[in-house]
């Protein structure tokens, strides 16, 4: 079954302790984090300080994925403020091996995101090494964009890697992903679908109903 990951980036910043309590109500297990440096995207959003605020008002799992260069400067700081996955860009890393690495031993979760034109191979030799890989359906760094259609392919090719490999490595896809198309990539083989505008708005519950509703 699909799960689903608010992304608190479309949240209610002024609220954003009762929009997190009304998805977890609604029985949701993932919380999505955008991080942003203003330099691998454009913008920019929060860093630790709000994840360890955060981290003590809900036990749901922290899913943070940093946009940001060279991630590895701080994956211990986002380990230690309560991230349960940490995903890194493979544009972002150098050494992306190394920064897997690294997420494992500060005991998270390591998780890797690909751009839309950044082809699935270079993850050939760390894709045993993952617990998820996260597809973009748009270009990283502004919430509200048109899911690519070329990323349902994508997650098919995927999906028969991990397969044929025999590999139990979750796929998440990120971008403009909403009640409209939520059973297009859950048929292709994604496992976690990340939403922000399609769930957070002025009836929370009522928008998760309607994707959940969209899912059978």
């Amino acid at each position: 079954m699909l799960e689903l990951a608010p992304s608190i980036l479309a949240a209610d910043f002024a609220d954003l302790g009762s929009n997190i309590k009304a998805v977890e109500q609604q029985g949701i297990k993932y919380l999505h984090i955008d991080v942003m440096d203003g330099k691998f995207v454009p913008s920019i959003s929060f860093g630790m300080p709000v994840i360890a605020s955060l981290r003590k008002t809900t036990n749901m799992i922290f899913d943070v994925h940093l946009m940001i260069e060279e991630p590895e400067r701080y994956i211990q700081e986002f380990a230690h403020c309560g991230a349960d996955i940490i995903t890194v860009h493979a544009e972002s890393c150098n050494h992306l091996d190394r920064v897997i690495s690294q997420i494992q031993e500060c005991g998270c979760k390591p998780a890797v995101a690909l751009n839309p034109a950044t082809p699935l191979w270079v993850l050939d030799y760390v894709l045993d090494k993952l617990y998820m890989v996260l597809i973009m359906s748009v270009n990283p760094g502004f919430g509200g964009q048109k899911y690519i259609p070329y990323a349902t392919e994508k997650i098919q090719a995927l999906k028969k890697k991990i397969t044929e490999q025999k590999l139990t490595t979750l796929i998440q896809v990120d971008g403009g992903v909403n009640a409209g198309n939520v059973q297009e990539v859950m048929n292709a083989g994604t496992d976690i679908a990340v939403m922000g505008s399609a769930i957070f708005g002025k009836d929370i519950s009522g928008n998760i109903q309607k994707i959940k509703k969209a899912m059978e």
